[in-house]
């Protein structure tokens, strides 16, 4: 997931910064028994994920993936599934290369 840079944009960072502002501001109001300041809190929560949508739809968000780049990435999975079924079903090949690159590194 690393690879993706999943989440690391503009509208990401504003939506939360302004959602975690908000959730700080009911927290404080709970304690404080004050039911207005708690929802008014709640509020710039939900405008926290309205500033983010926003902002995406401003192109300020991960751009979408195109057909090629989702059938590259499709590919890789099933190479790499093969690549792990193949190492599974002969271990042997597995443990005589660890053998030999013990021997190499003696």
């Amino acid at each position: 997931m690393a690879g993706t840079s999943h989440g690391h944009t503009p509208a990401a960072w504003t939506g939360v910064t302004i959602s975690f502002i908000g959730f700080c501001i009911a927290g404080v109001f709970m304690v404080a028994a004050n039911q207005p300041g708690f929802w008014a809190g709640i509020g710039v929560v939900l405008l926290g994920g309205v500033v983010g949508l926003a902002m995406k739809a401003a192109g300020l968000g991960m751009p979408k993936e195109s057909a090629a780049m989702a059938e590259a990435r499709a590919a890789a999975v099933r190479q790499q599934i093969e690549n792990t079924a193949e190492t599974q079903v002969r271990p042997e090949a597995q443990t005589q290369g660890q053998t030999q690159a013990q021997t190499q590194a003696v």
